[in-house]
């Protein structure tokens, strides 16, 4: 049965795993869910959709664990999607907004499927369907005004790249033994949608909310593009001496979203990876960046102060294809200096891969690690080496400002890659 990684005697595992954990987490689900169309003043709201949720559960329970009403679960199906006809055709007749928009009517067949998944033990898949489907609701405005704003050919490219992305991945085998390494194709490709996934959802974000604040623009802008917050920053302290504070945050933020990134890289494709140990330690030193560097913006800026970046759209097939092309060449210069040098060959490769891609190295040692072909710690160490040579290329950049400006971003990158190293070694010599 499909539970969260727990230990197998913890309580709340046992709870979940009964009828009664499923069914109070069923309802929980639902509320939750209903929570955005009761404050939309929806005809459904909290009450209708958390009692879906239970009673879609009450049916699985019923059939998997008692054996008994096997076309209960149909038939709840069935009446709720003539629920939700109703309920549009109720809203039609009203004069209610967007009520042939059948959000409501198919959010509650959503909480349907989330108390039928909880109800047969699949937790995680309940919740995480529960999760993305509230923001769905919560972010309806910035997803149209997202939608509406891209151009022609930004929507011909993202077509073309969905596209490619489902064609390629079924056609690629799940495992090759490349000069005696296992190689995942799959999960290689994978990783590499996840990554320009990551980059269009964050100039998403960074086109809605990018104007709140230098929190917003440092560490959004620096999940898009580290080195165009640096560029962005560059320009602006030349203008205005006076914004170097802040231009430091926003650089320091832009290093926390990139430790945010190669930190999430890491534990997604070893978290639920067959007979792999997740990289758990990876998160003390990359936290130590991400902490460090939120603590310092703080300490030291304005957050209310914002700058617009000009990002580049990356809504174009030709960046993904050449990501890729910079992951299979980290790839294979990664296998075949730890192959000739050994460890120190590895981290070598780190070091000068991370100048000019520190996820294209995260995404390669992964691979390696789920291979067998290096251990978890050196694993974590190659990421770390990589994420501060890209952490020292922003102070590089950095030096072709100002003086006080290149000043404090050196300083205080100095500062947070001593943190994190005294973080990996403490953490390497208690372990």
């Amino acid at each position: 049965m499909e539970l969260f990684a727990l230990q197998s005697g913890s309580f709340l595992s046992t709870f979940l795993d009964s009828p009664l954990g499923r069914l109070v987490l069923a309802a929980a689900l639902g509320l939750f869910l209903g929570l955005e169309r009761e404050w939309s003043q929806k005809s459904a709201g909290i009450r209708t959709f958390s009692l879906t949720s239970l009673v879609a559960a009450v049916f699985t329970v019923a059939v998997r664990d008692a054996g008994i009403g096997e076309s209960l679960l149909a038939i709840g199906g069935l009446l709720v999607i003539v629920q939700g006809i109703l309920l549009a055709v109720q809203g039609l007749k009203s004069g209610e907004e967007d009520a042939l928009s059948l959000t409501t009517s198919v959010s509650l067949l959503v909480a349907y499927g989330v108390g039928v998944l909880v109800g047969a033990g699949f937790v995680l898949a309940g919740v995480t369907v529960a999760v993305v489907s509230s923001l769905l609701l919560v972010l309806k405005r910035e997803l149209h005004g997202f939608a509406g704003g891209l151009t022609r050919e930004e929507l011909r490219s993202t077509t073309e790249f969905a596209i490619l992305a489902f064609v390629v991945y079924p056609v690629l085998p799940a495992e090759r033994d490349v000069l005696g390494i296992t190689f995942e194709p799959r999960v290689a490709w994978l990783m590499v949608v996840t990554v320009a996934g990551i980059g269009i959802v964050n100039y998403a974000l960074i086109r809605s909310y990018g104007g709140r604040g230098i929190a917003a623009t440092g560490f959004l802008g620096g999940l898009a593009s580290s080195t165009a917050v640096v560029g962005t920053m560059l320009d602006h302290v030349r203008q205005r001496s006076e914004a170097a504070s802040y231009a430091v945050a926003a650089v320091l933020l832009a290093n926390a979203a990139m430790a945010v990134r190669n930190l999430a890289i890491a534990l997604a494709f070893t978290l639920f990876a067959d007979g792999t140990e997740p990289l758990w330690k990876a998160i003390p030193p990359l936290g130590a960046i991400v902490l460090g560097s939120f603590a310092i913006a703080w300490a030291t800026a304005d957050w209310r102060e914002s700058v617009d970046i000009d990002l580049e759209s990356p809504f174009s097939l030709r960046n993904v294809l050449a990501f890729g092309g910079v992951f299979l060449l980290i790839l294979a210069g990664s296998t075949v200096a730890k192959a000739q040098f050994g460890t120190a060959g590895l981290y070598a490769g780190a070091i000068i891969s991370g100048l000019v891609s520190s996820a294209g190295v995260t995404t390669a040692t992964v691979l390696l690690y789920r291979g067998g072909t290096v251990t978890g710690q050196v694993a974590v160490n190659t990421i770390l080496l990589a994420t501060a040579a890209s952490v020292v290329v922003k102070a590089g950049l950095a030096a072709a400002g100002p003086r006080e400006f290149a000043r404090k971003v050196a300083m205080w990158s100095v500062a947070l890659l001593f943190v994190a190293g005294a973080v990996a070694g403490a953490e390497a010599i208690f372990a």
